[in-house]
């Protein structure tokens, strides 16, 4: 499958012992380790340390502070700096390769307007749980693939692709002419998520930003809009558990 056809991200920085540890232990991709001359060498620097010599590939490199606090903008690093590479995202398309390659219909998770990226990586996550194909998120004003989003999909980002849209709403019309089913999660949605045949077929499921929902043009551009009955009354699901329990009921029903 052709990667990369979505552009990069940028890369990033890990600061602090605590969060350069966690991010070793989740297997977040690094390909730095900086670490500072005559560091006080305490449990989490000797850890850090460790993961990133068994790992391999990522390189040792000894700083004085004054050049940690220049490429942290001087935020509290404690001695330690992971560098993340860039995210190389899929493009849209690479996600219905990836079914046909599999012999399956293409069951992808759309975000629209979900900025925390831990929302993405928990989306990842359910995607990679019940069978699908991979995640498109939109290029602007949108979560990316950060270290916290890599963290918080457990180490599945490995092997579920996220594929980036210039604008999504072409990226859904695109998918509508591939044959592919776009529904659409809305709280006043036309029908209801047990009702909905067509999730057991080619789909992409659009989930909105907890709050604000869909945005008028994406909504638009859905074939039907979902909703899922919530007889507790809450108002909305964050976009991890909504994506999970409709990706849910899309494998249920290609079971």
């Amino acid at each position: 499958m052709a990667r990369g056809r979505g552009g990069k991200g940028t890369s990033e920085l890990v600061v602090g012992r605590n969060p350069v540890v966690e991010a070793l232990r989740e297997g977040v991709p690094a390909n730095t380790l900086y670490v500072q001359q005559f560091i006080d060498n305490d449990e989490r620097v000797r850890e850090a340390l460790q993961l990133a010599g068994e790992r391999g590939g990522i390189n040792l490199m000894e700083a004085p502070r004054p050049e940690l606090d220049r490429m942290t903008n001087g935020l509290n690093h404690q001695g330690l700096v992971l560098q993340v590479p860039p995210y190389e995202y899929a493009h849209p398309e690479d996600l219905l390769d990836a079914a046909a390659d599999g012999g399956e219909d293409p069951l992808v998770v759309a975000l629209d307007g979900v900025t925390d990226p831990r929302n993405l990586g928990a989306v990842v996550r359910s995607v990679s749980a019940f069978g699908g194909h991979g995640v498109v998120v939109p290029e602007r004003r949108a979560a990316g693939m950060t270290a916290g989003a890599w963290k918080t999909s457990a180490g599945t980002a490995a092997r579920t692709p996220v594929a980036r849209a210039t604008n999504l709403t072409r990226a859904l019309e695109q998918y509508k002419k591939a044959g592919v089913t776009v529904v659409g999660l809305a709280a006043d949605g036309e029908a209801e998520l047990g009702d909905l045949e067509a999730l057991g077929g080619p789909v992409v499921i659009v989930v909105g930003s907890e709050g604000k929902g869909l945005s008028r043009l994406v909504g638009e551009t859905c074939d039907f809009r979902v909703r899922i009955p919530m007889p507790g009354g809450a108002e909305s699901l964050n976009a991890g558990v909504a994506a999970g329990i409709v990706l849910y009921e899309a494998a249920r029903r290609r079971g």
